[in-house]
């Protein structure tokens, strides 16, 4: 059986309410090799010291970078359960991570959270920080949005 792009980005998901169970926002974040092995799993870290920039996205660049080597990362891709933030794809680039596959858009997040204060989400397509790079970084998403939805639903309110 072959790993497809939607079977990892469900994992993203299950990973998403598996930090939902332990008491933090519905993000998860997986990095899987160009054979569709999986390398690393991250929740969302924003509790317990309320680490703004906590997010799964960001935390899977960080230990990725730490892991692997450029050369590996390039060909490597990660699935997010939400489109990476501004913040999470400039980590995502200089982590070097080849390709990004999301789930629930940055757009229709924002229309979820509203003006929370543990998540104001910015309205600035990941596709447009990668566009500014020098390195190109593939997106595909959103897809599976609607289920990548349901983990949202009565969080934010």
């Amino acid at each position: 059986m072959s790993t497809t792009d939607e079977d990892l980005l469900r994992l993203a998901f299950d990973v998403a309410e598996r930090a939902m169970d332990n008491g933090n926002h519905p993000f998860g974040a997986v990095l899987a090799g160009p054979d569709g092995e999986v390398l690393l799993e991250v929740e969302n870290g924003y509790l317990p010291d309320g680490d703004m920039t906590g997010h799964a996205e960001r935390l899977l660049a960080t230990l990725a970078c730490k892991t692997f080597e450029p050369e590996e990362l390039a060909d490597c891709t990660i699935y997010s359960s939400a489109e990476p933030c501004a913040m999470c794809a400039g980590a995502i680039y200089w982590a070097g991570i080849g390709r990004v596959v999301y789930g629930l858009s940055e757009e229709r997040l924002k229309t979820m959270t509203g003006n929370h204060p543990e998540n104001p989400t910015l309205s600035l397509p990941c596709r447009t920080v990668f566009a500014a790079g020098q390195r190109k970084v593939e997106v595909i998403g959103p897809l599976l949005e609607d289920e990548a939805a349901e983990l949202h639903e009565g969080v934010w309110e």
